[in-house]
């Protein structure tokens, strides 16, 4: 079926956005990022943090990436402080695309270790995109302090952003290795076996990795 044509007279699109249908909602995301107007960043990150269907969101978050990042950054970065998951976990998810490095400061301790999963991993995210040169051990450290956490899909999150920073894990990762918690070792274990096989699979990683706590063994040995 083909889509309607994105309106994007700017009332209509604020109406639009509020509408009970989401594929009407859609539509005026889409509008706004057609056709960017500043006076619009406001409603878009205000949708993002109530917002239920994922498919609106993301188009919200292409909506905003399509605005003057001076315009939208400072913004986002005000929603990280907001009392609501998903304000905080859409505005790092949409900071994380627009890959301004201005919005490094916001990323705060509290929010990487941020106790709702889904802000947590969108923080993660964000911090591997956005973190300056020289910064990477410092990251990797206070990401290290997750491990362990979560259910499949969180670990893996924080599993592929540790990756991401590369052999500056390795210390956070070697020292995780030891740490009395049986799933922070699980996690570490895996995670440097993906950093070397990253078509190992996850699951295949996590098994190796009870298979060397369990002989007794370092990751290199098993």
């Amino acid at each position: 079926m083909t889509m309607p044509r994105a309106d994007a007279n700017p009332m209509r699109v604020l109406q639009g956005l509020e509408n009970g249908s989401s594929s009407v909602r859609l539509q005026a995301a889409l509008a706004a990022g057609t056709s960017p107007d500043p006076r619009l960043i406001d409603k878009l990150i205000e949708r993002c943090a109530i917002e239920p269907d994922f498919y609106v969101r993301e188009m919200l978050t292409w909506a905003l990436i399509r605005h003057p990042a001076s315009m939208a950054v400072p913004k986002l970065v005000n929603e990280l402080r907001s009392e609501h998951a998903q304000a905080r976990s859409q505005a790092l998810h949409t900071l994380s695309k627009i890959s301004d490095r201005r919005a490094w400061p916001a990323i705060t301790r509290a929010l990487l270790t941020d106790a709702d999963d889904e802000v947590a991993r969108s923080a993660w995210r964000a911090a591997v995109v956005l973190v300056p040169e020289g910064e990477e051990p410092a990251l990797a450290a206070v990401l290290a302090t997750q491990l362990g956490r979560g259910e499949r899909a969180t670990r893996l999150s924080l599993s592929r952003a540790l990756i991401t920073l590369g052999e500056t894990i390795m210390p956070a990762l070697r020292a995780a290795m030891t740490d009395p918690d049986p799933r922070v070792r699980h996690h570490a274990i895996a995670t440097e076996r993906l950093s070397r096989d990253p078509d190992a699979g996850f699951e295949f990683a996590i098994e190796e990795a009870k298979r060397v706590v369990a002989l007794g063994t370092t990751s290199q040995e098993g």
